[in-house]
């Protein structure tokens, strides 16, 4: 009988782990499945439960949160053989959505029990790896006040957004990809592995999760009262071809500012060096979809 690992936050909440407990009754094949769940106590626990989940032949590990909670798993499975799933009860979700897997628990616990995978990218900046998106930017100042704050979710996330937007000072930024330098006044400079940020937010809509290629995105420097078209155009899907956005799918990006300090990597705030380096891993994690 194979092995199913849950790695749960215990800040959910005792009626959230419950829930999932429930939700893996009423989906999980037990002809098939033997399920465990365990729980965080720490920052990047996550990680080392994975890995000693992985070690201990489990067939699959499922991180249950956002996208920083998948982060910390991938990284526990990095060189092991075991498949990597997601019920997606963060904030923002954006891998999750990417790859089209419900936020209903009960839906996304059948898409593991179907059984379905992929095998996708997975992205480094220096040594650090991400799955969804990381940016230098504004993206990496929301990221970094978000992790500060008491509450989760859309509304305070929307309310951070709005509150440092109007005083935020665009830098600079030096950028090398593919044989070339460009330097641009950018509002974000994102390099993304999937399609979005979160909250249907699409910062780049047509990234392929296993094309074995990054997607720059710059938005540049633009008008205040220009900031409605543009989240409209991330919401349709149709950023791209905005026209204050640059797309290039690139195999390495190197970004660089004497000021820079601070990177987001999947929605988490980290130090940084004034130089980072974006690459890939090819087909390297293999995860359930629908």
């Amino acid at each position: 009988m194979k092995n199913l690992v849950f790695i749960v936050n215990p800040k959910a909440g005792v009626q959230r782990v419950k829930e999932i407990q429930n939700a893996i009754e009423a989906s999980i094949d037990r002809t098939r499945f033997h399920t465990e769940i365990v729980t965080t106590q720490y920052a990047k626990h996550g990680a080392e439960l994975a890995r000693k989940a992985a070690e201990n032949g489990a067939y699959a590990v499922i991180a249950v949160g956002g996208d920083g909670s998948v982060n910390d798993v991938v990284d526990g499975l990095e060189g092991s053989d075991a498949i990597l799933g997601i019920l997606p009860l963060g904030s923002g979700n954006g891998l999750a959505r990417t790859l089209n897997i419900p936020l209903e628990l009960n839906n996304a616990m059948a898409v593991i029990n179907q059984g379905k995978t992929l095998f996708m990218d997975v992205a480094m900046v220096n040594d650090r790896k991400f799955l969804s998106n990381a940016g230098v930017a504004f993206d990496a100042l929301i990221a970094q006040v978000f992790a500060s704050s008491d509450k989760r979710g859309f509304t305070t996330y929307s309310w951070l957004v709005l509150k440092h937007f109007w005083n935020y000072t665009v830098r600079n930024y030096q950028i090398e990809f593919d044989g070339k330098t460009i330097n641009r006044d950018a509002f974000l400079v994102v390099v993304a592995n999937a399609k979005q940020f979160g909250y249907n937010f699409s910062i780049a809509p047509t990234a392929d999760l296993s094309d074995g290629l990054l997607n720059l995105i710059i938005l540049k420097k633009f008008p205040k009262w220009a900031v409605a078209g543009v989240v409209n155009s991330a919401m349709k899907g149709r950023l791209h071809l905005n026209k204050y956005v640059e797309h290039y799918t690139v195999k390495e990006v190197n970004i660089h500012h004497p000021e820079l300090t601070t990177l987001q990597t999947d929605g988490d705030a980290h130090p940084c060096a004034p130089n980072v380096y974006f690459r890939l891993k090819e087909r390297k994690q293999q995860v359930f979809v629908p």
